[in-house]
């Protein structure tokens, strides 16, 4: 990866709206027992987006995959404040921290598909980002061990209860 690139995906992690976004799913999860979506879920995320990629040969640039990892549940906020689905509202909150972190038209284009999708089953089997972002969300819950796993509302077969996949 290119200073550039680490740049940009660093200035997320700095960005003013990121840091308020990410601070309001705390607040709003700190009752929760059951999976979080915070700066742990969202690194688990990354670094298994980055095993599939390189396990299935896939061209997804790094900084992509982090950029989305990062940002896919940023909205989860809204959803329990407002009920919007928060695939939608993390794309719409991303959308302009990514412009000021200087990813281009074309990878925002990419980076928002990806979370506007990552809840969509449909997207598990596709290549590029968007896959990647999918299965490796899903493969971050270490059902197998959560001592609130007998009391989730996730079917069976969507539960992680192996460590190996």
């Amino acid at each position: 990866m290119e200073n550039i690139s680490k740049e940009r995906v660093n200035k997320i992690l700095e960005h003013t709206s990121y840091k308020e976004y990410v601070c309001k799913n705390e607040k709003a999860e700190a009752g929760r027992k059951f999976c979080r979506h915070d700066m742990v879920h969202f690194l688990d995320v990354a670094r298994i987006a980055m095993i599939l990629k390189l396990k299935e040969g896939q061209q997804a640039e790094e900084e992509l995959i982090y950029a989305a990892a990062l940002l896919h549940d940023v909205g989860r906020h809204v959803q329990y404040e407002e009920g919007t689905p928060h695939e939608e509202a993390s794309a719409v909150l991303a959308a302009p921290i990514l412009a000021d972190c200087g990813f281009d038209d074309k990878e925002t284009s990419v980076i928002l598909k990806a979370i506007a999708s990552h809840r969509n089953p449909q997207t598990a089997l596709e290549s590029g980002l968007s896959g990647l972002l999918y299965r490796a969300d899903k493969l971050s819950r270490s059902c197998f061990c959560c001592e609130a796993e007998k009391e989730c509302d996730w079917k069976k077969d969507k539960k992680n209860m192996r460590l190996i996949w």
